[in-house]
């Protein structure tokens, strides 16, 4: 299995996002997903609940959006990845600007009936431990 795969699976999956097609999102997970997301509760089980966290994301940032992996790496061994990347996302306000800050993602895959399907999946973002405040300024 080739790192080119992936990368094309990164990219459609990407690409979804950008189109906030929530289907064509969730077609990139397996049924039973475990996610940690850096929004809502401490763990999604399940594409279901998964699919409801993503469309709720998807009707609170109308307008513009950004999702842009940066630097992507992979490790692959047989029918199982890790990938892992710092996110540039964000999406528009509620006066047309656009808001972004960088995520860090870590994506766990498995092949599945020809396709790299993702299993697991963990966004978050820095704290600051003395004012338990997100750093969303940080830059790569």
């Amino acid at each position: 299995m080739s790192q080119s795969e992936l990368q094309d699976a990164l990219n459609s999956w990407t690409e979804a996002c950008r189109s906030k097609d929530v289907a064509r999102i969730m077609s990139h997970y397996v049924e039973d997903v475990v996610a940690y997301d850096a929004v809502g509760p401490l763990r999604f089980q399940g594409r279901s609940a998964y699919q409801a966290h993503w469309q709720a994301c998807m009707e609170m940032c109308s307008g513009e959006g950004r999702f842009d992996p940066h630097e992507p790496s992979f490790n692959v061994s047989a029918d199982l990845a890790v990938s892992h990347y710092l996110l540039h996302c964000g999406g528009s306000n509620d006066k047309g600007e656009l808001e972004t800050c960088w995520m860090r993602v870590t994506q766990c895959l498995r092949r599945q009936a020809g396709r790299w399907l993702i299993f697991h999946e963990h966004f978050s973002a820095p704290c600051d431990m003395e004012s338990g405040k997100a750093l969303f300024d940080l830059q790569p």
